[in-house]
């Protein structure tokens, strides 16, 4: 079978994503499928000032549309390109980057109309996306539409099968983590120890993320302070921006924490692998997460994780007392209940480094890569 896909992604800012199209792109030096990619665009705006946009993570040839940010261009003329470029490509199946802006539903009529088979990245969850009627209906429309799904895991999955999606149209998991080119998973155990050493050992618990609403932070505060009542030497470091930044502060000063509560702002590769090196668990209390990618980055540092029940990831990668614990999101009493446990389930630092390691080891961009191509070629065969 000679073949050709082409798959657009809304922003090159996705190192993430660039892992996985640099391995899916060297799965097809040796197969008969032709990979295309196409970036939107650089990045969004809430995107800026968290990270930069880093082409290392892109060892691919890519068509990048527009320079800047996505939403700078102009709604009627993305509509327009996007189209453009799903009519004018030779690609035998089109992956859409999504379903959510109407250009999107643009480039599904434009597959329609040429007779292109279209498939589509779904990294929603039912508890992500509470289900409404007035957005179900569109949606069931366009899967409908599609002849394939590529979704990060089980919640997506539910997700898209409760809207009418077959089962052995999804591909899963097609998401992974970009570590640090510094990352060695050889050294992880013994650099976990080293890190953990250095810190004396003391409980540390780090967030990593966006300074967001839907991130629940402030919940994480509330139960570090009832935390610090009982463990008063613990230590709570957040990595990020966001515009909830100045209201945590305040929130931090006023419960008497500013000596416990570090704010390091952005932190990439080496230095936020010392982070996760040197923290007893890293905590996630999203309120909203369709996977949450920091998780798979802790476990791949021998970090574990205690994390919300809204996060997609928690079926794959919290493996209860081995990786981490889940905990119901907004409840501080049981954050603060779970974050005491994980000091004791945690304490022998090298057995669970080499448990979280286990866990996390196959959903490396490879792994992804490779359920992306077995979705491409099943869904190129009918």
């Amino acid at each position: 079978m000679n073949a050709s896909v082409t798959i657009f992604h809304n922003v090159v800012w996705s190192r993430h994503k660039g892992e996985v199209l640099s391995a899916l792109h060297s799965i097809s030096g040796s197969g008969s499928i032709r990979y295309s990619m196409v970036q939107i665009a650089d990045t969004e705006h809430d995107r800026i000032g968290f990270s930069d946009v880093d082409y290392s993570f892109h060892r691919y040839p890519m068509k990048k549309l527009y320079e800047g940010c996505y939403e700078d261009v102009p709604a009627w003329r993305m509509t327009m390109r996007l189209t453009w470029e799903v009519l004018t490509t030779k690609a035998d199946l089109v992956v859409l980057p999504g379903y959510h802006r109407p250009e999107y539903w643009a480039m599904l009529l434009a597959c329609i109309l040429t007779g292109k088979r279209r498939a589509v990245f779904c990294d929603s969850t039912g508890r992500d996306n509470p289900r409404r009627m007035l957005t179900s209906v569109p949606k069931r429309v366009f899967f409908s539409l599609c002849d394939g799904f590529f979704a990060f895991g089980e919640r997506s999955r539910e997700y898209l099968m409760s809207l009418g999606a077959k089962k052995e149209k999804i591909f899963i998991p097609c998401q992974a983590a970009a570590l640090p080119r510094s990352f060695s998973p050889e050294t992880v155990v013994p650099d976990r120890i080293e890190h953990r050493a250095s810190v004396g050992n003391k409980p540390v618990f780090l967030f990593v993320g966006r300074l967001s609403a839907e991130k629940g932070i402030n919940t994480l505060v509330d139960a570090f302070k009832q935390l610090k009542t009982s463990i008063p030497d613990a230590e709570l470091r957040l990595v990020g921006t966001g515009p909830l930044g100045d209201q945590l502060k305040q929130q931090v000063a006023e419960s008497g924490l500013s000596d416990s509560v570090k704010f390091l702002g952005s932190l990439q590769d080496a230095p936020l692998s010392r982070e996760y090196f040197s923290a007893t668990c890293m905590v996630l209390p999203s309120t909203r997460e369709p996977w949450g990618l920091v998780t798979n980055e802790a476990l791949s540092h021998g970090c574990p994780v205690v994390v919300s029940e809204s996060c997609g990831c928690v079926p794959e990668l919290v493996v209860d007392g081995v990786s981490g614990y889940a905990f119901p999101a907004g409840d501080v009493a049981a954050l603060h209940r779970t974050m005491l446990k994980s000091l004791e389930a945690f304490a022998d630092t090298a057995g669970v480094a080499r448990r979280c390691t286990d866990v996390i080891q196959r959903f490396d961009p490879p792994s992804a890569a490779a359920n992306i191509a077995r979705g491409c070629a099943l869904l190129l065969m009918h």
